[in-house]
């Protein structure tokens, strides 16, 4: 039978992923029909009956305990990343999801500022779908030098930059190693999904992809969660060639987030952001700070 929930799915995945060598299961040299564990050995290492998991697993019981959750999370070998999705999942299955538009997603004064402030190093607001809601000059100049800098000023947003890593030629080649920044990308939406289940943009951004990129479907059913904070990229700018760059999230609770890009000192991939900051300026444009875009929302 298949799972019938998130939660299931998620456990269900999980669990055929973890072979028993690695959950200390031993098999005796028995033929297994699956490389995963079967449903009765993960109930052993969690302590809960096989019956009770046969049921959480295929979405008819949502009663889980917190506690026989962290039990779940721990003879799955999930990261901290992993269990509080799971925790997520549990939390939105017991309750009465309703589907519905979510109030646009606003950039606060304090991220204004703080673009103003970062004028020569490249930053980014984005919302929890990857909706550009703002960008200063750098920022447009590396991540997405070929879309309109202004359109996040206008009705209808920005880009999304989930969309434009997936879907997106240029943004693509940005990356030497696309895999990567194509998995963060997801692992940061399902994240998302699993914090807002009634965000009915979310999902729809969700099944475009499906519908629009093989490798994102794949990704996704895959269920890899990734809370990708801080993580190195080689980037190939059209304008200045190859350059490494640390791509951060500073995030202070709920709501959007600021992604900056910053690069060692005295490298050659300052000198590339020094370089691209010239070839991008405007003429008449003061040298500093570069002028920030906002947005004051997002659909």
């Amino acid at each position: 039978m298949t799972a019938k929930s998130p939660l299931g799915d998620f456990l269900h995945t999980r669990r055929s992923e973890l072979r028993p060598e690695a959950a200390g299961v031993p098999t005796y040299g028995e033929r297994r029909r699956v490389p995963g564990l079967r449903r009765e050995e993960l109930a052993l290492l969690a302590g809960v009956s096989a019956s009770y998991y046969t049921r959480l697993e295929q979405g008819h019981a949502w009663s889980a305990s917190p506690e026989v959750l962290d039990a779940l999370a721990g003879a799955l070998r999930l990261d901290e990343s992993e269990r509080r999705y799971l925790h997520d999942l549990a939390r939105t299955g017991r309750q009465r999801v309703r589907g519905r538009r979510p109030s646009p997603e606003r950039v606060s004064e304090s991220a204004r500022q703080l673009l103003d402030v970062l004028g020569d190093t490249p930053a980014i607001v984005l919302g929890r779908r990857g909706d550009v809601l703002a960008w200063n000059s750098l920022g447009h100049s590396l991540f997405a030098g070929h879309v309109d800098q202004g359109a996040p000023d206008r009705p209808g947003g920005g880009p999304n930059m989930s969309r434009l890593v997936f879907l997106d030629a240029h943004v693509r080649e940005l990356y030497a190693d696309w895999p990567s920044k194509a998995g963060a990308v997801v692992g940061s939406l399902r994240l998302a999904a699993g914090r807002h289940p009634d965000d009915t943009a979310l999902h729809a951004l969700v099944g475009e992809l499906c519908a629009k990129s093989v490798e994102f479907a794949s990704m996704w059913a895959d269920h890899r969660i990734r809370a990708c904070t801080v993580a190195a990229y080689e980037m190939r700018h059209p304008l200045v060639g190859s350059l490494t760059v640390t791509q951060q999230t500073l995030s202070h609770g709920p709501g959007p987030v600021v992604v900056v890009a910053t690069t060692d000192p005295a490298s050659p991939s300052r000198a590339a952001l020094t370089l691209l900051a010239q070839a991008t300026a405007r003429p008449g444009a003061p040298d500093a700070p570069a002028r920030t875009r906002t947005h004051a929302g997002q659909n």
